[in-house]
């Protein structure tokens, strides 16, 4: 309760004014049957006595017109409130889940999985949010029209109120049962939304190389499995109200039938004024109104709990990579000297193999180190525990002499750049995009950075520059393009040490070798760590570490490793051999 109190203490004087605006309401509601009673009683006295009253009549009516206008005011204000109240308790529970999501590290994003996530952002919270809304409309309104209307029932006739003793008990049970298959059916279907939202995502994300294998059929098989088991989920949790509802109202009208039975008897016998018979049918039928409107909530809540354990699971995930015990939160990464440990590291941690193992090497502030490797050999994991990415299982490593858990993450990764292997752009210009690097940034300083990383021309070419549009993710430039944008954001950075992991893939080897050459001239004081497939990229570099099955077969200079390595050895005979004989071709 405590935590989701917080987003209701900032909107207190709404959460009140709300539920104070709907007992207006319920006053009047109340109260409109029993004047309308008196207004008929004094009829039938004066159709006896055969009178006239007419300016009673009249002021009744204007009592009635009065109360009418305070219920209208009531029911707007309540209305209004309520929104507001719930709005902003949607949006802020919204924005704490989506900063939640931010200090994740890759594993609690696996965790929860991407569609997951999504669903509980919006769909979630949106549930959450519209039962505060119905909660403040109706918390006061439907239990205070319940007390009244019993109130008045029993001032009219106790004996007919006893009905009430049989049939509130009925639907209270029901109630009951709602809450109690509903809560796990709604946790289910929720489950089901996840599941549809991952397979969307990672079709629409993936949706190029759908159509390239001609898969569109099996995306839709599989779409359509997904799409079916919520489906299926949906109607299981929807059966529970399907089948409330024609209950409630059975109840509903056996009550009434009892009540006008009896109390039909009783005005035929002469004990029972026919006008506050007429009442009593009024609160009556309000009487099992309420009740149903909070059956109704009640089932309400059970979707809103479902999705408030889910969204709790998310605020209450403690992210594995944080900086709450770092010695040296104010440290800024000076030089760039990197040092590894002994270090290991599992994605599986209760696997007994290791992706990494014991891992030592060192690389000097300012010096280009390149890492070569077969495919899964580890050169990207070990390039993300720089900057924690993830964390090292066992051993350190060490920047400056310090140990990154000693650092602040803001810290650290401002100091790092890192170009990913899988090289993504968002939507919106090429400048926003490289202000990424430095928010900052002037327009001399992203041709500088775009520059050195042989991107200029091209962004010139388009016609209108640095504001040219990119669509989501770079669908609208090439490989090779996206690569030397995300080498220029990387670069505005001015990092300390900058990661390219396998970047330059995409571009041909004359503008790869410019780029390295760029560096090496505006770069001299950032530590460079260059993964690479092709031994061209690295061979240049001051050193070349060699990984093999996560252990390290080899570190040195290009010379170095060609007497020393038979791994280095038998990568650059198939490349430099491939290379003659398509040369010779």
């Amino acid at each position: 309760m405590k935590r989701w109190m917080q987003y209701v203490k900032p909107y207190t004087k709404y959460f009140i004014l709300g539920p104070l605006c709907m007992i207006v309401e319920v006053l009047g509601e109340v109260l409109m049957p029993k004047l309308y009673s008196m207004i008929v009683k004094r009829a039938e006295e004066n159709l006896v006595a055969e009178t006239g009253d007419i300016w009673f009549v009249v002021g009744m009516a204007a009592l009635m017109i009065l109360v009418a206008i305070l219920m209208m005011i009531g029911g707007v204000g309540g209305a209004y409130f309520g929104a507001k109240a719930s709005v902003n308790f949607g949006s802020d529970l919204r924005l704490d889940v989506y900063k939640k999501v931010q200090k994740f590290s890759f594993a609690n994003i696996d965790k929860f999985q991407t569609g997951s996530l999504i669903t509980r952002l919006t769909n979630d919270v949106t549930q959450v949010q519209n039962f505060v809304n119905m909660l403040l409309r109706m918390f006061l309104r439907n239990p205070g029209m319940l007390i009244g209307a019993v109130i008045m029932t029993i001032t009219i006739s106790p004996k007919l109120a006893l009905i009430l003793a049989v049939a509130i008990p009925l639907l209270s049970v029901l109630l009951f049962v709602v809450m109690k298959v509903g809560f796990p059916r709604f946790g289910a279907m929720q489950g089901k939304v996840d599941a549809l939202n991952n397979t969307v995502g990672e079709n629409f994300t993936n949706i190029r190389v759908v159509k390239s294998f001609v898969r569109e059929d099996y995306e839709q098989e599989k779409f359509a499995e997904a799409n079916d088991n919520l489906r299926n989920a949906a109607m299981r949790a929807m059966n529970v109200m399907i089948l409330t509802q024609p209950i409630m109202i059975l109840v509903m009208n056996l009550t009434t039938l009892a009540v006008v039975w009896f109390g039909g008897n009783m005005v035929l016998g002469g004990t029972l004024p026919y006008s506050d018979f007429n009442a009593l049918l009024t609160y009556i039928n309000q009487i099992l109104m309420s009740l149903m409107m909070v059956t109704m909530l009640f089932m309400n809540a059970s979707r809103a709990a479902a999705s408030a354990k889910r969204i709790s699971e998310v605020l209450s995930e403690t992210p594995d990579i944080n900086d709450d015990t770092a010695e040296h939160k104010d440290r800024a990464v000076e030089h760039g000297a990197v040092q590894f440990k002994n270090v290991s590291f599992r994605y599986y941690k209760n696997s007994p193999d290791c992706v990494l193992e014991n891992i030592n090497f060192d690389i000097r502030a300012g010096e280009t180190l390149g890492i070569i490797g077969g495919t899964g050999s580890g050169k990207s994991t070990l390039v993300s525990l720089i900057p924690r990415l993830y964390d090292a299982d066992d051993g350190e490593i060490l920047i400056d002499g310090v140990n990154v858990r000693d650092y602040s993450l803001h810290a650290l990764r401002e100091g790092i750049g890192m170009v990913l292997q899988k090289n993504l752009l968002f939507s919106g210009t090429v400048a926003e995009n490289l202000r990424w690097g430095d928010e900052e940034a002037t327009l001399e300083e992203m041709k500088a950075a775009a520059d050195t990383a042989q991107a200029d021309s091209f962004i010139e070419s388009f016609t209108d520059g640095y504001a040219h549009e990119i669509e989501r993710g770079g669908a609208n430039v090439s490989g090779g393009q996206k690569q030397r944008l995300c080498i220029a954001r990387a670069l505005l950075k001015k990092p300390k040490i900058l990661i390219l992991d396998d970047s330059t893939s995409a571009v041909d080897t004359a503008t790869e070798a410019k780029i390295r050459e760029a560096f090496a001239t505006t770069l001299k004081s950032s530590t460079k760590i260059i993964i690479a497939q092709r031994i061209t990229s690295v061979m240049d570099a001051d050193r070349i570490l060699v990984l093999d099955d996560g252990k390290i077969a080899g570190l040195g200079t290009h010379d170095e490793l060609l007497t020393s390595c038979e791994e280095y050895k038998e990568i650059y005979s198939l490349q430099m051999e491939n290379k003659g004989v398509a040369a010779n071709g």
